[in-house]
Protein backbone atom coordinates (compact mmCIF):
# COMPACT_ATOMS: atom_id res chain seq x y z
CA UNK A 1 0.00 0.00 0.00
CA UNK A 2 2.66 2.23 1.18
CA UNK A 3 4.43 1.48 -2.17
CA UNK A 4 1.54 2.16 -4.31
CA UNK A 5 1.12 5.71 -2.51
CA UNK A 6 4.89 6.81 -2.92
CA UNK A 7 4.65 5.51 -6.74
CA UNK A 8 1.73 7.94 -7.35
CA UNK A 9 3.26 10.63 -6.07
CA UNK A 10 6.39 10.10 -7.81
CA UNK A 11 4.27 10.13 -11.41
CA UNK A 12 2.86 14.09 -10.43
CA UNK A 13 3.96 17.20 -10.14
CA UNK A 14 3.91 20.49 -9.43
CA UNK A 15 3.96 23.42 -11.95
CA UNK A 16 4.93 27.14 -11.27
CA UNK A 17 3.45 29.98 -13.91
CA UNK A 18 4.42 33.22 -14.12
CA UNK A 19 2.46 35.36 -16.99
CA UNK A 20 3.96 38.58 -17.97
CA UNK A 21 3.24 41.23 -20.18
CA UNK A 22 5.07 44.12 -22.46
CA UNK A 23 8.54 44.77 -20.98
CA UNK A 24 8.04 41.95 -18.36
CA UNK A 25 5.47 43.31 -16.37
CA UNK A 26 3.47 40.75 -14.31
CA UNK A 27 -0.03 40.05 -15.00
CA UNK A 28 -2.56 39.87 -12.00
CA UNK A 29 -5.60 37.72 -12.26
CA UNK A 30 -4.94 35.95 -15.39
CA UNK A 31 -6.47 32.33 -15.32
CA UNK A 32 -4.00 29.50 -15.78
CA UNK A 33 -5.43 25.66 -16.62
CA UNK A 34 -3.69 22.06 -16.99
CA UNK A 35 -5.42 19.75 -18.69
CA UNK A 36 -3.41 16.62 -18.79
CA UNK A 37 -3.65 14.16 -21.69
CA UNK A 38 -4.61 11.47 -19.65
CA UNK A 39 -7.64 12.97 -18.08
CA UNK A 40 -8.92 14.67 -15.22
CA UNK A 41 -10.25 12.74 -12.44
CA UNK A 42 -14.63 11.52 -12.81
CA UNK A 43 -16.42 13.68 -9.89
CA UNK A 44 -17.14 16.81 -8.86
CA UNK A 45 -14.42 19.60 -9.04
CA UNK A 46 -13.89 21.19 -5.72
CA UNK A 47 -12.07 24.35 -5.20
CA UNK A 48 -10.81 26.05 -1.76
CA UNK A 49 -12.33 29.66 -2.40
CA UNK A 50 -15.54 30.71 -1.75
CA UNK A 51 -17.43 30.79 -5.27
CA UNK A 52 -19.43 34.11 -4.29
CA UNK A 53 -18.64 37.30 -6.33
CA UNK A 54 -20.01 40.43 -4.45
CA UNK A 55 -21.19 43.54 -5.07
CA UNK A 56 -19.50 46.36 -2.80
CA UNK A 57 -18.70 49.88 -3.41
CA UNK A 58 -20.48 49.82 -6.72
CA UNK A 59 -17.93 46.95 -8.08
CA UNK A 60 -17.35 43.18 -8.48
CA UNK A 61 -15.35 41.56 -6.12
CA UNK A 62 -13.19 39.96 -6.98
CA UNK A 63 -12.68 40.65 -10.89
CA UNK A 64 -12.04 37.58 -12.21
CA UNK A 65 -14.00 34.37 -10.23
CA UNK A 66 -12.77 30.55 -11.61
CA UNK A 67 -15.74 28.50 -10.78
CA UNK A 68 -15.99 24.62 -11.83
CA UNK A 69 -18.16 23.55 -14.02
CA UNK A 70 -21.45 22.76 -12.65
CA UNK A 71 -20.23 25.53 -9.77
CA UNK A 72 -23.42 27.86 -8.12
CA UNK A 73 -22.24 31.10 -7.19
CA UNK A 74 -24.05 33.50 -5.25
CA UNK A 75 -24.21 37.17 -5.76
CA UNK A 76 -24.54 39.11 -2.58
CA UNK A 77 -25.00 42.73 -2.90
CA UNK A 78 -23.30 44.32 0.23
CA UNK A 79 -24.14 47.84 -1.44
CA UNK A 80 -26.97 50.53 0.16
CA UNK A 81 -28.05 50.73 -3.89
CA UNK A 82 -29.27 47.85 -6.09
CA UNK A 83 -28.04 45.82 -8.87
CA UNK A 84 -29.51 43.92 -11.38
CA UNK A 85 -26.48 41.69 -12.86
CA UNK A 86 -26.33 40.10 -16.29
CA UNK A 87 -23.97 38.42 -18.43
CA UNK A 88 -24.70 37.99 -22.46
CA UNK A 89 -21.54 35.88 -23.00
CA UNK A 90 -22.39 32.63 -24.99
CA UNK A 91 -22.92 29.70 -23.08
CA UNK A 92 -23.30 31.35 -19.70
CA UNK A 93 -26.19 33.84 -20.30
CA UNK A 94 -27.82 35.19 -17.64
CA UNK A 95 -29.92 37.78 -16.01
CA UNK A 96 -30.47 38.38 -11.89
CA UNK A 97 -33.85 40.95 -11.50
CA UNK A 98 -32.92 44.37 -10.15
CA UNK A 99 -32.38 42.81 -5.92
CA UNK A 100 -31.18 45.06 -2.91
CA UNK A 101 -28.44 45.32 -0.19
CA UNK A 102 -28.88 41.87 1.97
CA UNK A 103 -30.01 39.32 -0.71
CA UNK A 104 -27.90 36.82 -3.06
CA UNK A 105 -29.30 35.19 -5.62
CA UNK A 106 -27.01 32.68 -7.05
CA UNK A 107 -26.87 30.77 -10.30
CA UNK A 108 -25.33 27.58 -11.82
CA UNK A 109 -22.89 27.52 -14.34
CA UNK A 110 -22.64 24.03 -16.88
CA UNK A 111 -20.51 25.39 -19.32
CA UNK A 112 -16.74 25.47 -19.81
CA UNK A 113 -15.79 28.97 -21.00
CA UNK A 114 -16.76 33.16 -19.58
CA UNK A 115 -19.31 34.48 -18.33
CA UNK A 116 -18.30 39.01 -18.29
CA UNK A 117 -20.67 40.23 -15.65
CA UNK A 118 -22.14 43.72 -16.19
CA UNK A 119 -24.70 45.76 -14.30
CA UNK A 120 -27.64 47.09 -15.72
CA UNK A 121 -27.73 50.25 -13.33
CA UNK A 122 -23.83 50.86 -13.29
CA UNK A 123 -22.11 50.93 -15.89
CA UNK A 124 -18.87 51.03 -14.39
CA UNK A 125 -19.40 47.43 -12.84
CA UNK A 126 -17.54 44.84 -14.50
CA UNK A 127 -15.94 41.39 -13.80
CA UNK A 128 -15.68 37.48 -15.11
CA UNK A 129 -16.14 34.45 -14.23
CA UNK A 130 -14.13 31.44 -15.46
CA UNK A 131 -15.93 28.19 -16.19
CA UNK A 132 -13.26 25.64 -15.83
CA UNK A 133 -13.76 21.66 -16.55
CA UNK A 134 -10.02 20.56 -14.73
CA UNK A 135 -9.23 20.57 -10.79
CA UNK A 136 -6.21 22.17 -12.19
CA UNK A 137 -6.63 25.95 -11.99
CA UNK A 138 -5.57 29.04 -10.18
CA UNK A 139 -5.06 32.67 -11.40
CA UNK A 140 -1.62 34.64 -10.55
CA UNK A 141 -1.29 36.74 -7.99
CA UNK A 142 0.17 40.66 -7.81
CA UNK A 143 3.59 39.06 -9.37
CA UNK A 144 1.85 37.36 -12.18
CA UNK A 145 2.75 33.62 -10.00
CA UNK A 146 0.69 30.65 -9.23
CA UNK A 147 1.62 27.26 -8.53
CA UNK A 148 -0.49 24.38 -9.33
CA UNK A 149 0.19 21.06 -7.26
CA UNK A 150 -0.07 17.49 -8.19
CA UNK A 151 -0.59 16.96 -12.16
CA UNK A 152 -0.34 13.89 -13.45
CA UNK A 153 2.95 13.33 -15.14
CA UNK A 154 2.91 13.15 -18.77
CA UNK A 155 1.66 15.47 -21.89
CA UNK A 156 -0.80 17.61 -21.16
CA UNK A 157 -2.00 21.16 -22.39
CA UNK A 158 -1.39 24.40 -20.14
CA UNK A 159 -3.78 27.33 -21.25
CA UNK A 160 -3.76 30.63 -20.12
CA UNK A 161 -6.77 33.11 -20.03
CA UNK A 162 -7.18 36.53 -19.42
CA UNK A 163 -9.73 39.41 -20.19
CA UNK A 164 -6.90 41.76 -21.97
CA UNK A 165 -5.08 39.18 -23.80
CA UNK A 166 -5.12 39.54 -27.24
CA UNK A 167 -6.19 36.91 -29.53
CA UNK A 168 -8.94 34.42 -30.20
CA UNK A 169 -10.99 34.08 -26.90
CA UNK A 170 -8.42 35.86 -24.60
CA UNK A 171 -6.30 32.98 -24.54
CA UNK A 172 -3.24 31.02 -25.79
CA UNK A 173 -2.06 27.44 -25.11
CA UNK A 174 0.96 25.51 -24.87
CA UNK A 175 1.89 21.63 -25.44
CA UNK A 176 3.88 21.08 -22.27
CA UNK A 177 4.94 17.60 -20.55
CA UNK A 178 4.83 17.53 -16.67
CA UNK A 179 7.67 15.52 -14.77
CA UNK A 180 7.65 14.09 -11.57
CA UNK A 181 8.94 16.93 -9.11
CA UNK A 182 8.44 20.86 -9.99
CA UNK A 183 9.22 22.64 -12.74
CA UNK A 184 8.44 26.36 -13.80
CA UNK A 185 7.23 27.72 -16.86
CA UNK A 186 6.82 31.65 -18.02
CA UNK A 187 4.00 32.60 -20.21
CA UNK A 188 4.14 35.79 -21.74
CA UNK A 189 1.58 37.57 -24.10
CA UNK A 190 -0.05 40.82 -25.46
CA UNK A 191 -2.10 42.32 -22.92
CA UNK A 192 -3.48 45.54 -24.36
CA UNK A 193 -6.89 43.74 -25.64
CA UNK A 194 -10.03 45.90 -24.09
CA UNK A 195 -11.40 44.38 -21.45
CA UNK A 196 -15.62 44.26 -22.15
CA UNK A 197 -19.04 42.89 -21.31
CA UNK A 198 -19.66 41.56 -24.75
Amino acid sequence: MATTALSSAALAGDLTVSVRGAGGRPVRDAVVTVHPASGVPRGPIRFSWPLRMDQQNVQFQPYVLIVPVGGTVSFPNLDRVRHQVYSFSRGNRFELPLYSRGEAPTRTFSAAGVAALGCNIHDQMLAYIKVVDTPWAAKTDASGNLTLRGIPAGAATLRVWHPTLAGRGNEVSQAITVGGGPATRTVTGDFSARASVR
